[in-house]
């Protein structure tokens, strides 16, 4: 899957770190925090995981986030004016965030091959800082992200942005994300070559960052 590639781009959400221990568990402790609740982690897991499975048109701003976490907890608890902006920097910090163990290793290894390296992101402001936090900034040559440009997956201007500043053709960078449409539909559009992981199958072509060094 490296043959005639010069970069890789990755996703960051679901590719490189994922919420720790969940966005539920999260939510759940600030609203404590916050004299708000108890309210059940595994309920705001699926009262989250159905509002991003069906949100339109969102553009990772505050205004937005904050809409969404409103969608969340609607029914459940009133919310304090403080929760959220606490919430919203509360996921700014390394300790809600968990690194992939197979992360590391493909980037020493695509590092060791003289691959350049990007994330391709649909994020916000706190990701630049949160990737240096945790200590994978150092690995990428370009961080792009949605936010910043005002464009998101699966834009192919997003794309073109990341291979422009790789110096690098479409065609030889490899783009790896967890979401088929976003990541490798949209990084195909673009001209890029792409990989699609799933990592809750286990049968899939790509279901860690260790089988595309394999």
């Amino acid at each position: 899957m490296l043959d005639d590639i010069e970069a890789v781009t990755l996703d960051a959400a679901g590719t490189l770190v994922e919420p720790w221990p969940s966005v539920g568990d999260v939510y759940a402790r600030v609203a404590e925090e916050c004299g708000i609740g108890p309210v059940s982690a595994g309920e705001l897991n699926r009262r989250f995981g159905k509002a991003w499975k069906d949100k339109q048109g969102f553009d990772y701003s505050r205004i937005a986030w904050r809409k969404m976490v409103e969608q969340t907890f609607a029914g459940l608890a009133p919310l304090k004016p403080a929760f959220f902006d606490h919430l919203y920097e509360e996921f700014a910090q390394p300790r809600c965030w968990r690194v992939y163990d197979d992360v590391a290793p493909a980037l020493e290894c695509f590092r060791g091959r003289g691959l350049k390296l990007a994330v391709i992101s649909n994020w916000d402001e706190r990701l630049r800082p949160l990737l240096t936090q945790m200590g994978l900034a150092p690995y990428f040559e370009a961080i792009v992200i949605s936010a910043e440009l005002r464009v998101h997956k699966p834009d192919r201007a997003i794309f073109a942005h990341a291979a422009n500043a790789l110096q690098t053709p479409p065609g030889r960078i490899l783009h790896v994300g967890d979401s088929y449409q976003e990541d490798f539909e949209g990084a195909r559009v673009a001209g890029f070559q792409a990989a699609f992981l799933e990592r809750d199958k286990p049968s899939a072509v790509v279901s860690s960052l260790a089988d595309l060094i394999d």
